[in-house]
C-alpha cells in the first residue's frame, strides 16, 4: 500500500526501485530513531500512534504530536554530539565545489567570522542543503532555503532532475507563508471559503464523487487528498469568486473549531501558537485563514538509488536530491522519512567511495579555494557603482516565478518567466555590496544565496517549458493531458553558457504499470 501511494500520488514519475528500497527500509530507520529517543506518539496501550496523511489509503504516518521534524532533527543531532571524530563547520558557507581530476574533492566555503574562503577537504561529498522554495514569493521554507546545494552540483556540470515538479501546499499561513500542517486536517479540519461552504465536495481529488452519506471515509477525508489537487481546487474557487480577499491575496478558511480544546492541545499544540503569534487568533474559537503556499520541490540533484550523483565523490540526499521516489507529487509525510532512509544510503555509498578514492590533491584544492576567493572579491568588493539591488532582483524573481511557474502554467507565462530570469541573470552582474566589511558580512552571503537562486529558477522555467503535457504538480492548460508516450520520463537540466540543455532519463517501472492517478 505504501509503495503503491508513493507511485500513483506521484503521478507514475517516481523510480519504483528507489520506491520499493524505501518503504522497505522506512520502518528500520524509524525504530532507529526511537532508540535515540524520538519522543513518537503514543497510544494508551503504549503503541506508536499514527495518523492519515494526504495521498493514504490506510493510516501509517507516525508523529510527534506536530512537531515531527522539529523532534527528529534535535533527536538527530543530539546523537551527533555523541561522537568525538564529527568535527562540525558552524557559521561557514559553501560557495563552490572543488573538483580536480575528475572528482569533488571537498568545497570551497566562506568563515563568516573571519571573511576568508578555505577549502574544506573530504574524499566524499554529501550535499543535503534542502529545497528552493525562497524563489518563490510565500513558501513554507526557511529563509535559508535558497536552492545552494543545487546551484552548487549544477554549476560543475550535475544535472537537475525533474525541477519542474514543485509543491504547493494548501495550507499555510497568508504573508508568512508559515505551514498549518497537514496533521490539522488528518484530526479533522476542514477547509471552507467565504460562503461557509466546505468546498472540496464539488472537485474530483481522485475518489468517487457520488458518495452522499456524510459519515463515509472517503467524504470525511477530503482535505486529505493529494496536495497539488487541493491547491488546484483554491485556484478555481478564485476563479468563481469564492475566495477570500486579503492583503496577501486570496485566501479561505481552516476550521478546526470542533475539534475542541483539549484535543487541540494535545495533538496541534504548535498550531495553536503558530495562529496565536503570527495571525493574533485563537483557532479554538476562530477561523484559519489559509492559502496554497509553496512547500517542496520533487526535483533536484539528479542522484541513483544510492544518492550518488554522476560526478564521483559527490553524493546528496534530502529535499536538495531527486532519487526519485516522489515523482511529479510527493506524498505527504514521505519527506521524512525520506531523510532518514537516504540520508543513511548516501553515507553508507559516501564512506565506500572514500574508502578505495585515491589520495586528495591537497595543494590543487587550496589552489581552487584561493581562486574562489579572489573571484568573490573581484566580483563584490571592487569598488563599482551597482546599480542594482539585492532585494529588487529578488523581489522581481519571486514574482515572475509565481505568475509564470505557479500552479497553472502555459507556454506564454513560461516563456515570459525564462525571458526574465535570464534578463535578471545579467542585471545581478551590476549588484554591488555596500558593506564591505569581512566579519559576518550578511549582505555578501544574500547576494551569494540569490545566486544560487538564480540558478535554480532558469533550470525550474525551462523544465516546465519543455514539458508539454500536466502531470502531478505541472499543470500545463494548454496542455491538459498526461502523455506517457512522450513524458513518461525524468528531465534533466543541465548548464551551459546559455539556456539550460534539458534531456531526459526513462523512469524505472518494476511492478506498477502506468495508471490513472487514485
Amino acid at each position: 500500500d505504501h509503495a503503491y501511494d508513493t507511485i500513483s500520488g506521484g503521478d507514475w514519475l517516481a523510480d519504483q526501485d528507489a520506491v520499493e528500497a524505501f518503504v522497505n527500509e522506512a520502518p528500520t530507520e524509524m525504530i532507529q530513531l526511537e532508540h535515540w529517543g524520538c519522543p513518537w506518539s503514543r497510544e494508551p496501550d503504549g503503541s506508536v500512534a499514527v495518523r492519515p496523511f494526504g495521498g493514504m489509503k490506510i493510516e501509517r504516518t507516525w508523529f510527534a504530536a506536530d512537531k515531527t521534524g522539529f523532534h527528529m532533527l534535535h533527536t538527530l543531532f543530539q546523537t551527533a554530539l555523541k561522537f568525538n571524530n564529527l568535527k562540525r563547520y558552524d557559521e561557514w558557507f559553501a560557495t563552490k565545489l572543488l573538483v580536480h581530476d575528475g572528482r569533488c574533492q571537498g568545497v570551497a566555503a566562506l568563515e563568516l567570522r573571519s571573511g576568508q574562503i578555505r577549502a574544506i577537504a573530504g574524499k566524499a561529498t554529501i550535499l543535503c542543503t534542502g529545497g528552493a522554495g525562497r524563489i518563490f514569493p510565500f513558501t513554507t521554507n526557511a529563509a535559508i532555503k535558497t536552492g545552494d546545494g543545487m546551484g552548487l552540483a549544477y554549476r560543475v556540470g550535475v544535472p537537475l532532475k525533474d525541477m519542474e515538479f514543485v509543491q504547493y501546499h494548501p495550507t499555510g499561513l497568508p504573508g508568512t507563508g508559515i505551514l498549518i500542517t497537514e496533521a490539522s486536517r488528518s484530526e479533522g479540519g476542514i477547509l471552507i471559503n467565504k460562503q461557509g461552504y466546505r468546498y472540496l465536495q464539488d472537485y474530483d481529488l481522485g475518489q468517487p464523487l457520488d458518495i452522499q452519506d456524510p459519515n463515509h471515509p472517503q467524504k470525511r477525508t477530503m482535505e486529505l487528498g493529494p496536495r497539488d489537487r487541493l491547491s488546484q481546487a483554491f485556484v478555481k474557487e478564485g476563479q468563481q469568486g469564492r475566495t477570500i480577499e486579503g492583503e496577501y491575496g486570496d485566501y479561505v478558511h481552516l476550521d478546526i473549531r470542533h475539534l475542541g480544546e483539549k484535543k487541540i492541545n494535545k495533538k496541534l499544540p504548535f498550531v495553536r501558537e503558530l495562529c496565536r503569534n503570527y495571525v493574533g487568533i485563537d483557532p479554538v474559537h476562530e477561523l484559519i485563514p489559509v492559502r496554497p503556499v509553496i512547500h517542496y520541490c520533487m526535483g533536484g540533484v539528479h542522484t541513483n538509488i544510492e544518492g550518488e550523483t554522476p560526478l564521483p565523490g559527490l553524493f546528496a540526499a534530502g529535499e536538495c536530491a531527486c532519487v526519485s521516489i516522489n515523482g511529479a507529487n510527493r506524498l505527504g509525510s514521505n519527506s521524512l522519512t525520506e531523510l532518514l532512509v537516504f540520508g543513511a544510503r548516501a553515507a553508507r555509498a559516501a564512506v565506500r567511495f572514500g574508502a578505495q578514492a585515491g589520495d586528495i590533491a591537497v595543494e590543487d584544492i587550496i589552489a581552487l579555494a584561493e581562486q574562489e576567493q579572489r573571484r568573490i572579491r573581484e566580483r563584490f568588493f571592487q569598488p563599482k557603482g551597482g546599480t542594482e539591488t539585492i532585494a529588487g532582483l529578488r523581489g522581481e524573481l519571486t514574482h515572475t516565478m509565481e505568475s509564470g511557474a505557479g500552479i497553472y502554467r502555459e507556454e506564454e507565462s513560461l516563456q515570459a518567466t525564462c525571458d526574465k530570469v535570464r534578463e535578471l541573470k545579467e542585471r545581478f552582474k551590476q549588484v554591488g555590496l555596500t558593506d564591505h566589511s569581512l566579519t559576518f558580512n550578511t549582505e555578501l552571503t544574500t547576494a551569494l544565496e540569490l545566486e544560487y537562486m538564480l540558478d535554480v529558477a532558469e533550470a525550474l522555467a525551462h523544465s516546465a517549458s519543455a514539458r508539454t503535457e500536466s502531470r502531478g504538480s505541472h499543470q500545463r492548460t494548454d496542455y491538459p493531458a498526461r502523455d506517457d508516450e512522450r513524458f513518461l520520463k525524468h528531465s534533466l537540466a543541465y548548464q551551459t553558457d546559455g539556456d539550460p540543455r534539458i534531456e531526459y532519463l526513462d523512469v524505472v517501472i518494476t511492478r506498477w504499470p502506468p495508471g490513472e492517478r487514485h
